[in-house]
């Protein structure tokens, strides 16, 4: 069967600094069990809801069924608000994350983000009760306010995929963190893999479908 572009709604969320740019995607074979939530690299070092991981996250949560949800965060794009060190971030992944429970209140919710936005949506699942985290990248150690490093998501899976080659982060500081973390998550690092995952894309979304596909995570 050839490929079906999901369908796209570009709307503004309410949030607690104005409204949210975002865009909905609902997959042709949508299953209203699962909805996701997808949050961008640093706002003042150009990421977007359009970055390629970003973007790529997205594309294999649609894949499972789940509509999934990618915003800006305030201060970026047409989003209001400025840039709040990444406490504001985290207020904004849960504005975007009542959405969707108010749009879909019978889905469980899988939340995940790359580089800041993992951080945040690590931050954000200790409060969100998500069913599942994907963290790509995640910027663990402590940048500007935003601070994870006592964070936990609860009892839900979670997944961190790093690049060993990340020219960004320090891989070895994100892979000692995660190892001191309760419960820890499942990480997969990436042997050569850049930062942004340059010529990896595919294969890195392979490794969130598998997680996101093994029912024997609990």
């Amino acid at each position: 069967m050839p490929y079906q572009p999901p369908r796209a709604e570009r709307i503004a969320i309410p949030g607690p600094a104005g409204d949210l740019q975002a865009v909905v995607e609902i997959p042709q074979a949508h299953d209203p069990r699962h909805f996701a939530v997808v949050c961008h690299p640093h706002p003042l070092h150009g990421g977007t809801l359009d970055n390629k991981v970003v973007h790529t996250l997205a594309r294999a949560f649609e894949e499972l069924g789940a509509a999934a949800i990618r915003f800006n965060f305030r201060g970026v794009g047409t989003s209001a608000g400025q840039y709040d060190e990444g406490l504001g971030e985290t207020q904004d992944a849960l504005a975007v994350i009542d959405y969707g429970r108010k749009r879909w209140p019978e889905a469980q919710l899988w939340l995940a983000g790359f580089s800041f936005g993992g951080a945040v949506a690590i931050r954000a699942a200790s409060s969100a009760h998500p069913q599942r985290v994907v963290a790509i990248s995640p910027a663990v150690t402590r940048l500007d306010r935003l601070d994870v490093s006592g964070t936990r998501t609860r009892s839900c899976p979670w997944l961190i995929v790093q690049g060993d080659a990340d020219e960004v982060l320090d891989a070895k500081t994100v892979l000692d963190w995660a190892g001191r973390v309760s419960p820890p998550p499942v990480v997969s690092v990436m042997s050569g893999a850049s930062h942004f995952f340059h010529g990896r894309l595919a294969e890195m979304r392979d490794g969130v479908l598998a997680f996101m596909r093994d029912d024997t995570l609990r």
